[in-house]
Order: C-alpha cells, then sequence, then structure tokens
C-alpha cells in the first residue's frame, strides 16, 4: 500500500493580470508585462520582508501562483505587501506603454496542501483560483481607478485581517464567490484605492 506524503501547512497567494489575452496586445507586449509583474512581485516582497526565494512559485501565464512557508506570518501578506505590490506596479505602468502596462488581481487564501513529484495539490488552491476567478472582483478592479483589488478567503478574514492592528476590516466588502462547484463568502479591498470604512457594506458587493 503506498503511503500518502504528509500535507503541510501553506498560505496560498495568487495574482492574474486584467485583460493580458486582450488582441490589442502583442507577444513582445505580454513579454514585458511578464517581465514587469516578475520584477514588481519580487520588489513587493523584498519591501514586506518576506523572502520569495523560500516560496514556491509558479508561473501561471498570466499571472503566479506562490506558496508562503508556514512560519512567514500573514499579517505582512495583507498589511504590507498589496501596498508595495500596487507601488510597484504603478512605478512600472508610468515607464511603459498601454499595452504593457499591469492592473492585478489578487487572492489570499490558506491551508493544508499535498507535494507530490509532479507538483502540489489541495482544496485550498483550488478555492485561491476561484477567489481569484470570481465576477465580483473582477468588477471591483474594472471599477477601481487603482491597479490592484484583493480578496481574501472568508478563513483568511475572519483568522487575520480581523484581528490586524494595521489594516481597518471595515475597508473590506463582503461578496458572493460562485464559481464551478465553488459556493463561498469572499472579502475584497482595493489597496490603492479603499473602499471608505464609514460606508461598509451590511451585503453582498456585486
Amino acid at each position: 500500500m503506498r503511503r500518502a506524503r504528509a500535507a503541510v501547512h501553506r498560505t496560498v497567494l495568487v495574482v492574474d493580470v486584467e485583460e493580458y489575452g486582450q488582441a490589442w496586445r502583442t507577444t513582445p507586449h505580454r513579454l514585458a508585462l511578464r517581465e514587469g509583474l516578475d520584477r514588481a512581485l519580487r520588489r513587493a516582497f523584498d519591501d514586506t520582508g518576506v523572502a520569495l526565494a523560500d516560496c514556491r512559485v509558479e508561473d501561471c501565464g498570466d499571472g503566479a501562483f506562490i506558496l508562503v512557508p508556514a512560519q512567514v506570518p500573514k499579517g505582512p501578506l495583507v498589511e504590507s505587501l498589496p501596498y508595495a505590490l500596487a507601488d510597484a506596479l504603478r512605478q512600472h505602468n508610468r515607464s511603459h506603454p498601454a499595452e504593457e502596462r499591469i492592473r492585478l488581481r489578487m487572492a489570499l487564501h490558506a491551508g493544508e496542501v499535498a507535494f507530490d513529484d509532479r507538483g502540489v495539490t489541495a482544496p485550498a488552491i483550488n478555492k485561491a483560483f476561484r477567489l481569484l476567478e470570481a465576477q465580483p472582483v473582477k468588477n471591483a478592479l474594472r471599477d477601481s481607478p487603482g491597479v490592484l483589488v484583493v480578496i481574501t478567503s472568508e478563513w483568511f478574514f475572519d483568522e487575520v485581517v480581523r484581528h490586524s492592528c494595521a489594516i481597518d476590516p471595515a475597508t473590506f466588502r463582503p461578496v458572493l464567490v460562485e464559481v464551478k462547484e465553488t459556493v463561498t463568502t469572499g472579502w475584497v479591498c482595493r489597496p490603492d484605492h479603499p473602499y471608505p470604512a464609514e460606508l461598509a457594506a451590511s451585503g453582498f458587493a456585486s
């Protein structure tokens, strides 16, 4: 009988570029965009004090999938990283034409992840990608003048965001996530164009 490898806890971070596949982007544009995203992620992780070299990073073509080790505190990943990433993206966009500019969705979750010789698998990974693809998250970025929208899982919001002394949970909005077989609640914030805390929504944002 084959013994399964033990799963290990990881923070799951996924990012995706808005309109990456649009016809007005050429292959050279996408190559410049991918290079810019890689540079922005590395700078943001450095500024946050998290060693990207210690994480598992996978290229998704139009984004990236990152597993952060369990010993790395989760707080900075929502308190500092999004703001550093938004700043790095703005710097990239200022020096590139419209076809190479980046607007980004980012999802945060955590859970037990299993490794094998082919890669990784986990319900937590599936959920992070479902959060990223939710229509309310795409709408939030479309309607924002900023460059970044973040969605956290309900677990991440309850366990990390609500107890943070560095960010205001009232600037997050609950959204209904219905993607494939996943139906859940996510919490959305816009780091570089925050929702007003005093107008915190009581129901789901669309």
